[in-house]
Formats: structure tokens, C-alpha cells, sequence
């Protein structure tokens, strides 16, 4: 009974002597990756300092200072922590985590999705916010008092447009995406056509009787 107790503690040790080279080595390149990822944090910091977004977007009256804190602080977390994964990946195989490495070589092929997101999305806020500002000030400078309604009207409807192209970049609901499109542009078309059938009936009217008119000379 002595020997076999002797035996598995043995082995036990033995097991985390052999596996002590790769933990710490896996945990030299997580940690690597750990200081990189801080390293390329700060130089976005530093690249963000010099272009001077915040104040740019101040100028050019395109979404307010926080909007673009808050987007760039996402973009700088999503760099950041891709270059934790990238370092995380093998650091899991050193560690023989062949199911996690299967897991986040999924996830680092997704990421490109979510930059792109990222960025579609801040650029569909900033044009928002710059066209609502262009379609008030041209209304509002040819006297209509509608200039407010129908500027906010363009910002949400870029906005919206906007949502609907970060889901499909995600592919979140791709054939939903499809139907609401579908059903928009078929609503436009048919008002269009509605506010054209009923405003421009008698012009239509005319335009018949005068060809007719021409037509039986």
C-alpha cells in the first residue's frame, strides 16, 4: 500500500517536473505578449495625441469630443488585446491547450470583422452628425421651419444604416439584415411612387392631353 501511495506522489512530481519547461515557457510568451500589447497601446495614445482628433472633430462640428474618446478607446482595446491573443496562442500550445488554441485561432480570424466594424461604425457617426449639420443649415438658411425635424431625420437614418452595416459586418442576423433592407427600400419606392401618383396627377394629365392634342393634328 506504501509503495503505491510512494508511487503516485512520485509520479505527480515527476509529471509537474516535465511539465515546468513548458509552462514556463508559455508564460514567457504570454508575457511577452502582455508588454507588447501595452507597448502598441501607448503608441496609439501617442499616434492619436498628434493627429488631435478630438480637436479636428471639434472643428469640423462632426460628433462631440466624448464620441471619439469613447471610439478611439475601443479601437486602441481591440488592437491592444489582439496582440494578447496573437501571444496567446502559443503560449497555449507550449501548454498543450490544443482545444483553447482551436478557440482562439477562431476568434483571432473574426477580429478583422470587428475592426472593420469599428471603424464603419465611427465613420457612419461622424457623417451623421456631419450631415444632419449640412441639411439644417442649408433649410435653415432658405427660411423652412422644418430644418430641425428633417436634419435629425438624416442623422437617424444614417444612423440606422449605419447599425444595419456593423451587424452585417458581424453577420448577426444576416437574413434579417436582408428583410429590413428589402422592406425599407420597397416602402421608399412606394411612398415615392404615392407622393408622385397623387402631387403630380394633373401634371400627368396635362402632359397626356397636350400629346394627344398633338397627336390628332
Amino acid at each position: 500500500m506504501f509503495k503505491i501511495v510512494n508511487d503516485i506522489i512520485s509520479n505527480f512530481f515527476l509529471n509537474i517536473i516535465y511539465y515546468l519547461p513548458n509552462f514556463i515557457g508559455g508564460l514567457i510568451i504570454f508575457t511577452i505578449g502582455l508588454v507588447l500589447s501595452q507597448i502598441v497601446k501607448r503608441g496609439l495614445y501617442s499616434l492619436f495625441s498628434v493627429f488631435k482628433l478630438e480637436a479636428l472633430a471639434k472643428a469640423a462640428h462632426i460628433g462631440t469630443i466624448k464620441q471619439i474618446q469613447v471610439w478611439k478607446e475601443i479601437l486602441i482595446e481591440l488592437v491592444s488585446w489582439s496582440v494578447v491573443i496573437l501571444f496567446l496562442i502559443p503560449a497555449a500550445e507550449v501548454w498543450g491547450l490544443s482545444r483553447v488554441t482551436v478557440v482562439l485561432n477562431q476568434l483571432i480570424v473574426y477580429l478583422p470583422n470587428v475592426f472593420i466594424a469599428v471603424i464603419v461604425g465611427f465613420i457612419g457617426l461622424l457623417l451623421a452628425h456631419l450631415f444632419s449639420d449640412l441639411v439644417r443649415h442649408s433649410l435653415v438658411g432658405a427660411g423652412l421651419k422644418l430644418a430641425s425635424s428633417l436634419a435629425e431625420m438624416t442623422r437617424y437614418s444614417i444612423i440606422f444604416f449605419t447599425i444595419l452595416i456593423v451587424l452585417s459586418q458581424l453577420g448577426i442576423a444576416q437574413d434579417l439584415i436582408k428583410i429590413l433592407f428589402t422592406g425599407i427600400v420597397a416602402m421608399v419606392a412606394i411612398a415615392g411612387g404615392l407622393a408622385f401618383g397623387l402631387g403630380g396627377k394633373d401634371l400627368a394629365r396635362e402632359f397626356l392631353d397636350e400629346l394627344k392634342k398633338n397627336l390628332n393634328q
